[in-house]
């Protein structure tokens, strides 16, 4: 048996899931697609069109009229990919703590996760891809050959978000990082249309004291283990 050809990694905000992910699609040779952006994006274009994240219609047909792309990086400034919003680059904007902060307000309404994941599916049922979310293996692709759950303590995954702006010379406080993280989780978890959580056959790895390398070659020998089945 080959390598698994749709690898669905899920998890809470910092638990890795990015970076993870992008390591496991580079050493595969597979598309490598964050789905959290285009909820950024659908909150990005929300707020620069002075709309309330509250209006779940208004927000809704936000989401169903903008132009979301991904491509390949076209400066390298530690970005993963270009993200551009009707053609407009906002790689950096959409990870701004003002999207943060209604980020999961958005993503809970049922309309836009429908017409998000739509959209994700069809990219992910072409096969080869590493694609990371939060409702991946329950919902988006419940079909994927690999689920993994990647998980860590709400305090650690803040000290991981802190130290990564940190890097990039923002300014933050950990402690509102750490508030927002758990608003974050609460709104996650609980919302009724595709809640976090780890689906019934997902591999959960916990990371709380693993560094990328550890948590990489932990999902590789996950892969291994499959392609041997």
């Amino acid at each position: 048996m080959g390598s698994p050809q749709i690898i669905a990694i899920d998890g809470p905000a910092g638990s890795g899931k990015s970076t993870v992910g992008k390591l496991v699609a580079e050493h595969l040779g597979y598309l490598f697609f964050d789905t959290g952006v285009m909820y950024r994006a659908v909150t990005l274009a929300v707020i620069q069109q002075g709309i309330d994240v509250h209006d779940e219609v208004l927000v809704s047909n936000i989401a169903e009229t903008i132009d979301i792309g991904l491509q390949t990086p076209s400066i390298l400034d530690g970005r993963d990919c270009d993200i551009l919003l009707d053609g407009k680059d906002v790689t950096w904007d959409i990870r701004s703590p003002e999207i943060d902060g209604s980020v999961s307000i958005i993503s809970a309404y049922p309309r836009v996760r429908q017409i998000l994941s739509e959209k994700q599916r069809r990219i992910g049922l072409q096969g080869r891809v590493v694609m990371l979310g939060r409702d991946i293996g329950t919902v988006v692709l419940p079909e994927a050959d690999l689920k993994v759950y990647l998980d860590a303590s709400v305090e650690e995954r803040a000290r991981r978000r802190y130290l990564e702006r940190i890097k990039r010379g923002e300014k933050v406080d950990y402690d509102l990082i750490l508030t927002m993280l758990r608003e974050r989780d609460q709104i996650d978890s609980t919302r009724k249309i595709a809640p976090l959580k780890p689906a019934d056959d997902a591999i959960v790895i916990n990371t709380d004291g693993l560094n990328i390398q550890q948590v990489f070659e932990s999902v590789l020998a996950l892969i291994e283990k499959d392609r041997v089945q």
